[in-house]
């Protein structure tokens, strides 16, 4: 596997080698120590590959089409060397002059002069954009982004067969910037094609987290069927703004009255709207600081303000984000309740980010939460579950849940460039009680058992590990490099943890290398363990207890050490 990854990396590189340099054609005027236009050859290929470097200070970059600005983007050219190529789509405006107006941030003593920068004798052009994997860290069976820098998973809907995920995207470099959403899409929630860029931002902003719905029935005149988004315009100000689409969620149309709603809080942001069926109403949660407001609206263009929830109650050690709202069955009862969904960052059991939730009622127009105002409770006790959301319109009534899989205190230093950041596998939501509490069940989505392989003897770097317990017990997953994982549980405390702290490469971050515990309320019988190229998903097969950590090890996983009553069976993913 390293050696194929390693001979697709020579080949990107030599393919790279052979593409064509700057054109003739081409103009550099350096007009001072940090402010350069290179004008464009009007004959154009359909992309101009920009040489980057992380390490490089951002630059602004306008794109000038007839003197007039196009686009505007912020990206790390390369001033010493190239660490990856990203394409500027240039077919778009091919007939027009083309400059670009570049503005360097860097220092002249940190970066060197800008004459001598490596970007202008390696910029390219290209008529393809090569996205062959070159990652040995890249995931075998959770979505990725083809290429960039991705975080929360946004306006995710179900339609005619397929899964929409769109997501927080950086088109430009493997860091977060330049926020639009990418769009990728699935038949199963396993394997994902990535479909571009489908809202890009605008005046008014970069397109930050949100939500769509499928409007079913024209609410909003946009065309029955049409997909609505409702996204945060991250300007000088939040605000959200509508976009629609009457292809299936492949392109999107603006809405020409944006934005809709506005307010004065300065986090003021990821809109989720969903249909409430008790209200025959559409309902919005919105994130307002360290609180979520609710809104009603019959066309999701006018929406009318109706409550707040969140003073007093849960965990408030940072901001309050990317909300979710939804009727959940408890389990083994006849009973419903509405669970609010509350992202949170940092202020996670581990430290960073983490998903909090709260159980109650919901009338449409108010949430009330059932728990004393003190009690906390997290959806995933791992290190690297953020942002979770669920799809609009899936099937059966079913609410599927995406995570981010990953933690704000280290996702710019983890050890990709090619891309930076996966999901989640799909998982689904419910409710059960224990000691008088309801709690969220978080299941495997049902897609995964259809997903796996043969039975193997051994770990392999893309597997299901599946444990019965009788009892306290631990297991060790090691490596040849001496590498490891440690999960221990915890019978009699009713606690499972898992100790990524000697996993694989560490030291990229001190926030990295923890244990992490969590309540299983309850005995464990059984555990499916998903684990790829760098995760470690551990969720309870009866949907109690869930753990999302990133691993990085050297080679991958192959030899099991277990102690007490434990018995395993291995499925190749």
């Amino acid at each position: 596997m390293k050696t194929m990854k390693s001979l697709r990396f020579i080949l990107f590189i030599l393919c790279m080698a052979v593409l064509s340099t700057a054109h003739a054609e081409d103009k550099i005027m350096f007009l001072s120590g940090n402010h350069v236009l290179y004008r464009l050859d009007t004959k154009l290929n359909r992309y101009l590959l920009l040489p980057i470097e992380e390490r490089a200070e951002l630059s602004n970059m306008k794109v000038l089409a007839d003197n007039n600005q196009v686009k505007t983007i912020n990206v790390r050219l390369a001033s010493e060397h190239v660490d990856y190529y990203v394409p500027l789509d240039v077919s778009k405006f091919a007939g027009h002059e083309l400059m670009l107006d570049i503005h360097i941030n860097g220092n002249i003593r940190n970066e060197g002069a800008i004459k001598e920068w490596a970007c202008w004798k390696q910029i390219k052009y290209s008529d393809t954009f090569d996205m062959t994997n070159h990652e040995k860290f890249r995931s075998e069976y959770h979505h990725t982004p083809g290429y960039g820098w991705m975080n929360d998973p946004n306006g995710m809907f179900y339609k005619d067969g397929t899964w929409h995920l769109y997501f927080q995207h950086n088109p430009y470099g493997s860091l977060w910037e330049n926020m639009t959403w990418g769009h990728s899409t699935s038949k199963d929630l396993i394997h994902w094609n990535y479909e571009g860029d489908a809202i890009e931002p605008d005046a008014l902003g970069t397109i930050f987290s949100g939500s769509t719905v499928v409007d079913k029935n024209n609410t909003a005149g946009f065309g029955k069927g049409a997909i609505v988004a409702m996204y945060t315009s991250a300007g000088e100000s939040q605000t959200q703004s509508l976009a629609f689409s009457t292809d299936n969620g492949k392109t999107f149309i603006k809405y020409a009255a944006n934005p809709i709603i506005t307010s004065n809080v300065p986090d003021f942001r990821d809109p989720h709207m969903f249909w409430n069926e008790d209200i025959k109403k559409w309902n919005l949660i919105l994130a307002a600081g360290q609180e979520m407001d609710i809104y009603t609206s019959d066309n999701l263009k006018d929406w009318k303000f109706e409550s707040s929830f969140g003073h007093g109650y849960g965990n408030h050690s940072g901001v309050w984000e990317c909300p979710d709202l939804m009727k959940l069955k408890v389990r083994g009862t006849n009973k419903e309740k509405w669970m609010l969904i509350c992202n949170i960052n940092p202020g996670g059991p581990f430290g960073g980010s983490a998903t909090q939730y709260f159980v109650g009622n919901f009338d449409g127009h108010k949430f009330t939460c059932e728990s004393a105002p003190d009690v906390t409770k997290w959806m995933d006790y791992g290190k690297d579950h953020y942002a979770a959301v669920t799809f609009d319109n899936a099937p059966d009534g079913r609410h599927v849940a995406l995570a981010w899989m990953n933690n704000w205190q280290y996702a710019a230093q983890t050890p990709t460039m090619q891309y930076r950041s996966g999901n989640s596998i799909p998982r689904d939501l419910d409710l059960f009680e224990y000691e008088g509490q309801t709690y969220c069940g978080v299941i495997p989505s049902k897609e995964l058992f259809d997903q796996r392989g043969k039975k193997q003897s051994k770990l392999s770097n893309a597997c299901e590990l599946v444990l019965n317990l009788k009892g306290s017990s631990s297991v060790t997953l090691s490596n040849d490099n001496g590498e490891k994982v440690v999960f221990n549980y915890d019978e009699g405390k009713q606690t499972f943890s898992m100790d990524r702290t000697k996993s694989g490469k560490v030291d990229f971050s001190e926030a990295f290398p923890v244990t992490t515990t969590a309540p299983v309320y309850g005995k464990l019988k059984q555990l499916r363990i998903f684990i790829d190229n760098s995760s470690i998903e551990v969720l309870d097969a009866e949907g109690k207890m869930a753990m999302t950590n990133l691993v990085f090890p050297i080679t991958p996983y192959n030899k099991i050490v277990k102690k007490g009553k434990v018995k395993y069976i291995i499925y190749k993913m």
